[in-house]
């Protein structure tokens, strides 16, 4: 009803200025509100005010007493009500008024008896002969408290109502409604002017008002939202773009090498760049065909040789190589050869060579191979494995004379440990005419970087490089940019040889050993790494590894208590012999190893950390020689030792990481020839195991079932070793305590 009344007070106005009418406007707006406040104070009796401000509140009317909802129903459907109510034909009762809407019968203009103080904050303000819009925000004011404790409680806020241009007021007109008599509405003439401006006013109130029961409220984070605040919460589910895996070119693109060994052998003589001596060499030694591993890995690395040691093909630095190539393949002889034949001109003995292999029986297997072909040529081979005691390793590599030491070693086979200990504490040990660094094992050599032996060995070989005399020939600084500057005065570089038969292709692990454009050679390739076809990368990639091309895998369905006599049954009723047991902990393979000592029928040994070196190299030469049927051991010997003749390697407990069921099982089946695998499986073992080998590239494993009826025979006496096993236990504890 405030509009009428504002068009009346500024109907003779339309001259003024913008400003004055709104700031006019405004001062009217508030004398209503003050005017609605005090009829409310007058008709609301005296203790029946409400005591909380928050709850719903009565407001009397003319035409009775009607509810306020402010805690369950937003401010703004209670001015849309009361609105409705108020602008029937017939207000004399609420069923009247509610008949009235249903009929259609036309609105009066006369509202102003009938709006609180909440509808004279909703009525949109309108200038004569302006079109104006409505503030989102309200004035503020003593008449609008009880609309904000109720949007407060909702928590959200009034639409605003649009306004359309008005038409002038009438002169004449500018009465306040209140004073007028409520029948003056009624007789109005539907043409006349004034008649035609209420309907229209009227009309336009009913059409705001299905507008704003039709929008839905918005909500407090739509509100929020629109404001500069950073709405928190309410996080819609975007499409989140790929991350494809995408791997360096030489690590996507590798030279690939043929798995089959038998029908890829290659004729010696085909080999190019062999020199005539180790021909003859490898002749004597019944060598007449490389292994395709070995017909493509010794050509590259002998490309720097015809431009001997300084310089590699074209005057630039050799490529670091990488091999990946299954477990009997002839990796070693791989790099023994062209090591072997570029250093057989040396004139001055220095450390030009150096193998670093994880364990000590790999390291002595080595060794024994550089010192076979090296055998006439002058090259001195030592080995720093801790075999020997420090000193005489010491003596070994080096020779005080009265002016200083001289090198005793042209190629050094070392673990890690050993290694950096002679580095820190042999005086005259130097790395600094270091020419080819190999790193068997180079997975397991990886996972131990963090005893930083390949650091040492990097600092020592660079050592003192920058304080060298500039004329001097060999001097040795670390690798930089290739400029003209560098090339003017070529230095020994250091090429690095990897070889594994489950070397990781992670970029990130590989970055560790600093290489120089690598050549990766590999049997495993998938397309999918291609720079070109990138595939989306997952939280742990699965990789792929190599098996040897004559293995034949089983797993045997098992419970704890019929390991052992499945063992016995293997050894005394299907006579597999040799076998290799592997079990996963150094007490579990004694404990094995007691069983079926006290058995008896079986000639069994152990191999492990409780042996001592000369033990352990004795035990493994009477394996070779098959006096041994079953040799239980533990994981020291499932990296890269050659014994030859295993033909059935079983793994007593199962490898819990799929690099250590490689290195097991690849025991067997070496050098292209036919060899047996068997895992013994409890039921909770057998889908992740399963899965595992599927995931690694396994070509398949077959299910063997051993029925009980076949062990009933060993039943009985196993049940008696039993008990004296544990006998037998007790004394080693009772001997061990003395």
């Amino acid at each position: 009803m405030a509009l009428f009344l504002i068009n009346r007070y500024l109907g003779e106005e339309e001259e003024c200025r913008d400003d004055d009418s709104q700031s006019r406007s405004k001062a009217l707006l508030a004398k209503l509100q003050e005017q609605a406040r005090a009829r409310q104070q007058q008709k609301t009796p005296k203790g029946k005010e409400t005591e909380h401000p928050g709850l719903p509140v009565q407001i009397d009317t003319p035409r009775g007493k009607q509810k306020k909802t402010g805690g369950e129903q937003e401010s703004t459907d209670v001015v849309c009500k009361k609105n409705k109510k108020n602008v029937s034909k017939a207000p004399s009762s609420q069923s009247d008024s509610e008949d009235g809407q249903r009929t259609g019968a036309r609105p009066t203009p006369e509202l102003s008896n009938y709006c609180s103080d909440a509808d004279a904050d909703t009525i949109p303000q309108i200038l004569p002969g302006k079109k104006r819009k409505r503030k989102n925000t309200m004035p503020d004011g003593p008449g609008i408290e009880g609309k904000a404790e109720a949007s407060d409680s909702d928590g959200n806020s009034e639409k605003p109502l649009k306004s359309k241009k008005r038409k002038k007021a009438p002169e004449g007109k500018g009465k306040p409604e209140e004073e007028r008599p409520a029948e003056d509405g009624r007789g109005k003439d539907p043409g006349s002017e004034e008649g035609r401006d209420s309907e229209e006013t009227v009309g336009e109130m009913k059409e705001e008002i299905s507008e704003q029961r039709e929008t839905p409220v918005q909500s407090k984070d739509q509100n929020q939202s629109q404001s500069c605040f950073t709405v928190l919460g309410g996080f819609e589910k975007k499409a989140v773009q790929k991350v494809y895996r995408v791997l360096p070119h030489w690590l996507a693109q590798p030279n690939l090498i043929h798995r089959d060994i038998k029908s890829n052998l290659v004729p010696v003589v085909d080999v190019p760049g062999l020199c005539p001596r180790l021909l003859k060499k490898l002749e004597s030694c019944g060598i007449q065909h490389f292994f395709p591993v070995q017909a493509e890995v010794i050509p590259a690395i002998l490309e720097s040789a015809p431009h001997g040691m300084l310089v590699g093909r074209g005057g630039y630095r050799p490529r670091d190589i990488c091999v990946s190539a299954p477990t009997g393949s002839g990796k070693t002889l791989a790099f023994v050869i062209p090591v072997v034949q570029m250093l057989m001109k040396r004139v001055v003995c220095e450390v030009r060579a150096l193998a670093v292999l994880p364990t000590k029986e790999l390291a002595q297997q080595v060794r024994k191979v550089f010192c076979m072909y090296a055998e006439g040529t002058g090259l001195r081979v030592v080995m720093m494995a801790g075999q020997k005691s420090f000193a005489l390793e010491q003596a070994s590599l080096l020779e005080n004379n009265g002016t200083g030491s001289r090198s005793l070693a042209d190629i050094v086979v070392a673990t890690p440990g050993r290694l950096v200990d002679h580095i820190n504490k042999t005086p005259g040990f130097t790395l600094q005419h270091l020419r080819f660094l190999i790193i068997d094992e180079a997975d397991r050599m990886i996972d131990s970087m963090h005893q930083a032996w390949l650091s040492h060995v990097v600092k020592a070989a660079y050592k003192g490089g920058r304080s060298s005399e500039l004329g001097s020939l060999f001097r040795r600084a670390e690798p930089g940019p290739i400029t003209a500057a560098s090339l003017t005065q070529p230095q020994m570089p250091l090429q690095k040889l990897l070889f594994s038969a489950t070397l990781t292709q992670n970029p990130e692990k590989l970055q560790q050993l600093g290489l120089y454009r690598p050549l990766l050679f590999t049997s495993v390739h998938s397309k999918s790494a291609s720079p070109s076809l990138p595939r989306p990368a997952s939280p742990q990639p699965q990789e792929k590894f190599n098996f040897p091309e004559g293995l034949t895998e089983y797993f045997v369905p098992c419970t704890l208590n019929s390991k052992p006599l499945i063992i016995l049954d293997f050894i005394l009723r299907l006579k597999f012999s040799p076998v290799l047991c592997f079990t996963n902990s150094r007490e579990a393979s004694h404990r094995l190893y007691l069983l079926v000592r006290l058995f008896g029928g079986v000639q069994v040994a152990e191999f492990s950390s409780r042996l001592s070196p000369n033990e352990r190299k004795k035990t493994l030469k009477e394996f070779e020689q098959e006096k041994i049927q079953l040799l239980i051991s533990t994981d020291a010997t499932a990296r890269g030792i050659d014994v030859s003749g295993v033909k059935c390697v079983i793994n007593y407990d199962a490898p819990q990481f799929i690099r250590t069921y490689v290195h097991r099982v690849g025991r067997t089946a070496r050098a292209g020839k036919a060899g047996l695998a068997f895992t013994f499986l409890l039921g909770v073992q057998e889908k992740r195991f399963l899965q595992m080998l599927k995931d690694a590239g396994s070509p398949g494993i077959q299910k063997q079932i051993i029925k009980p009826e076949a062990l009933k025979a060993l039943v009985p006496r196993y049940e008696q070793t039993l008990l004296e096993l544990e006998t037998a236990i007790q004394e080693e504890r009772a001997t061990k305590h003395i």
